[in-house]
């Protein structure tokens, strides 16, 4: 605006400078000629400034839309269950690939609800109040309260077990379509429960230890126990409602098997010291569904890495937000390459044999 006001202010000069140079010959006639030489020096001077200025405010305008499209702002509310190893590396990898691809231009507002599924609630609501250009789901009750929250601002899922369970979706196809999509942390769930009878062959009972208000830990209890079924193993299911029934619940699944099984469990994850205090002492070694429980409590999983599930999660919201991808079309990803992993100190204390083909687990990080 101020080069227009530039270009206007010049061209008044030049039709001030005409006006004069007209005033002075009807007044003097033998200053004519001086005149005419002052009037046309005035005239090629604004003209110059005309000039200029047009070509300012030219460039100055390319310049404005060139700011304004790669300068362009984004906030991004997250939503995390809970403070935990798996889904802190999430949001950590999913920061990561969208602070690569768009610098200070974006900013996140992460909320923690401290494993209340009301308070995911009362945080989705307000980051639809907040206006938040897209919303990250971490976990399965953070997506359920996104998903209520709002049909219109994208909204990506990580850590989600399966999509389908997640928000009731029957036959699942891989695409939720809508205002959703996102990645899974689905491990390979028939060889979790092959790891049972591989380090153990000889355990019959099997316990599966989780949370019962987990939607996405009932599944793979459910498909972990059909496995451990099929292959002959006699199978308990027990769950906890909180945090506060953790260690009596260890306690009675210790008492009664010989080898537990807990999924990528939210509530567990927090719990690993309780649960550990209970089953270490009982001898009673525990196959988990994820790298961060099996550090805590664990002696072996078949896990992905959540830090690079995150970061995929950040590419498809870098696509959403510069409009290259339609978020209603987008697939579910999955992490491709699960690994077979041990705890060394676990392990040790339970004089548990490793085979070569499980790798170690960085207990310092």
């Amino acid at each position: 605006m101020k080069n227009v006001r530039r270009f206007i202010s010049a061209g008044m000069a030049v039709m001030m400078a005409f006006g004069l140079a007209a005033c002075g010959s009807s007044t003097s006639t033998g200053a004519a000629s001086a005149d005419a030489s002052a009037s046309a020096a005035a005239s090629a001077s604004a003209g110059s400034a005309v000039s200029t200025a047009a070509t300012s405010a030219a460039a100055s305008a390319t310049s404005a839309a060139s700011a304004d499209a790669g300068d362009k702002k984004y906030t991004v509310g997250i939503c995390q269950l809970v403070q935990h190893v798996a889904l802190d590396a999430a949001t950590q990898g999913f920061e990561d690939a969208l602070k690569a691809e768009f610098g200070d231009n974006v900013t996140f507002d992460l909320q923690n609800a401290a494993g209340d599924s009301a308070t995911c609630t009362t945080i989705c609501n307000n980051f639809v109040s907040e206006g938040v250009d897209l919303i990250l789901a971490n976990a399965t009750p953070a997506l359920q309260a996104a998903a209520s929250a709002t049909n219109k601002i994208p909204i990506l899922g990580t850590s989600i077990t399966d999509y389908g369970t997640a928000l009731s979706i029957d036959n699942f196809s891989g695409t939720v379509g809508g205002n959703i999509s996102g990645t899974s942390d689905l491990a390979p769930l028939d060889q979790q429960a092959a790891m049972v009878s591989e380090l153990f062959p000889n355990a019959k009972k099997v316990g599966i230890l989780y949370c019962s208000a987990e939607a996405n830990s009932v599944y793979q209890a459910n498909e972990v126990k059909k496995a451990l079924e099929a292959g002959g193993l006699t199978v308990t299911v027990y769950t906890f409602a909180d945090s506060n029934d953790v260690a009596s619940v260890t306690q009675t699944a210790c008492s009664e098997n010989e080898v537990l099984y807990i999924p990528t469990d939210n509530t567990a994850a927090s719990c690993t010291e309780a649960i550990n205090n209970v089953a270490q002492p009982a001898g009673i070694p525990i196959i988990c569904g994820e790298e961060g429980i099996c550090k805590g409590c664990g002696v072996a999983t078949l896990s992905i890495s959540y830090y690079e599930l995150g970061k995929t999660t950040g590419a498809m919201a870098a696509k959403i937000l510069k409009g290259e991808a339609d978020v209603s079309t987008m697939p579910v990803e999955y992490y491709q390459n699960p690994v077979k992993e041990y705890n060394p100190t676990l392990a040790k204390a339970l004089g548990i044999t490793i085979p070569d083909s499980y790798t170690a687990i960085d207990m310092s990080k």
